[in-house]
C-alpha cells in the first residue's frame, strides 16, 4: 500500500469581538478561505473573544493568531496577552487596525519596558504610543510604499500598494522614533511617512498593519499578506 501524508489542519485564532456589522468581519472569513484554496492548505479558524483570553493556555491550541480590526476591545488584557502570546512563542502573528495598534502597545510595555505605555483611544495617563491620527482614516484608501526584501513586500512581490482604512488611531509621533532602533522594525509608510505596517524581524512571522487589506477578500482580490500568514502557520 502507498503511503500518502496527510496535511494537517492549520488551526487560526481570531482574536477580537466578533460582529457581523463590522466590514473587515465580514471580509476575513473570506480572506482565509481564498488564500487556503490557492495553497491548497485545510485550515478552521475560530473567533475567540477578547474577554475568553484570560491566559496563554487560552491559546496554546493554535497555529497562528491574527487580532482582529474593531477595537477598543471588550479586555484589552485579552488583545495583548494574545499578542506576548505569539511573539513569545514564534507562533505566526498578524495584526490588522485594532491589532496592529495593540501589537504596537504590547511591544512598548513587555519589549522596551514603557510599562506606562497607552492607547489615546482608551487612557487617559501614560505615554501615548498610539495617538489620534492628524486625518481620519475611516473609509479612506491610501498608498503605501514597502521597505524591499521584508516580509510584507515579498507578500506583495512589489515596493508600492493602495489598501484601505477604517480608523482614527496610529503610531504617535514621538514613538515612531523610539522604534527606529527596535527589531520591531517600520516596514510600511504613507506617502507623508507615517507609519502603516511593521514586523518583527526577530520572529518567523509577526506582521501587522493599520490597513486592513483583508477587506480585499469582498470584491474577490487575493489578500497576498493573509496568504503568506497560512503559509508561515503550516511551516
Amino acid at each position: 500500500m502507498e503511503n500518502s501524508a496527510v496535511t494537517p489542519t492549520l488551526r487560526i485564532a481570531l482574536v477580537g469581538d466578533y460582529n457581523a456589522d463590522v466590514i473587515a468581519h465580514q471580509a476575513i472569513p473570506l480572506a482565509i478561505d481564498d488564500a487556503a484554496a490557492v495553497l491548497e492548505l485545510p485550515v478552521e479558524y475560530r473567533w475567540l473573544a477578547t474577554r475568553d483570553v484570560k491566559s496563554s493556555d487560552d491559546l496554546a491550541e493554535f497555529d497562528a493568531i491574527w487580532l482582529v480590526p474593531a477595537s477598543p476591545y471588550e479586555n484589552t488584557e485579552g488583545a495583548l496577552t494574545a499578542v506576548r502570546y505569539a511573539r513569545e512563542n514564534s507562533v505566526p502573528f498578524l495584526g490588522t487596525c485594532g491589532g496592529f495598534q495593540h501589537a504596537i502597545l504590547e511591544y512598548a510595555r513587555n519589549v522596551m519596558g514603557w510599562e506606562d505605555a497607552a492607547h489615546a483611544e482608551t487612557d487617559s495617563e501614560g505615554r501615548m504610543v498610539i495617538a489620534p491620527l492628524a486625518c481620519s482614516l475611516v473609509e479612506k484608501s491610501d498608498t503605501i510604499e514597502l521597505r524591499a526584501n521584508t516580509l510584507i513586500a515579498r507578500a506583495y512581490g512589489r515596493d508600492s500598494i493602495e489598501e484601505g482604512y477604517h480608523c482614527n488611531y496610529g503610531i504617535a509621533d514621538d514613538f515612531a522614533a523610539e522604534l527606529e532602533a527596535q527589531p520591531l522594525r517600520v516596514t510600511g509608510w504613507d506617502d507623508n511617512g507615517d507609519i502603516r505596517a511593521v514586523e518583527l524581524v526577530t520572529h518567523p512571522f509577526f506582521v501587522a498593519t493599520l490597513f486592513q487589506h483583508e477587506r480585499n477578500a469582498l470584491a474577490g482580490r487575493p489578500a497576498p499578506l493573509v496568504q503568506a500568514f497560512l503559509h508561515a502557520a503550516a511551516q
